[in-house]
């Protein structure tokens, strides 16, 4: 079993870590509301994927009625 000589330095660590940052999130906008949204996935605010409507979705009336 080898051992290391020294000690490896936080700034070599983090230039060797530098590049495992997260990728950013590419969001497109919903055609019918204009709300960000995943691209192929329905939008959480109207509901609707390909200009129809495939989800229902609950409004802020609705819930306080309840």
């Amino acid at each position: 079993m080898s051992v290391p000589k020294k000690r490896r330095t936080s700034g070599s660590k983090g230039k060797r870590r530098s590049h495992y940052k997260r990728p950013a999130i590419n969001s497109q906008a919903c055609p019918k509301c204009g709300a960000a949204k995943l691209p192929h996935t329905a939008c959480a605010k109207c509901g609707s994927y390909k200009d129809k409507e495939v989800v229902k979705i609950k409004s802020s009336l609705d819930k306080k009625k309840k």
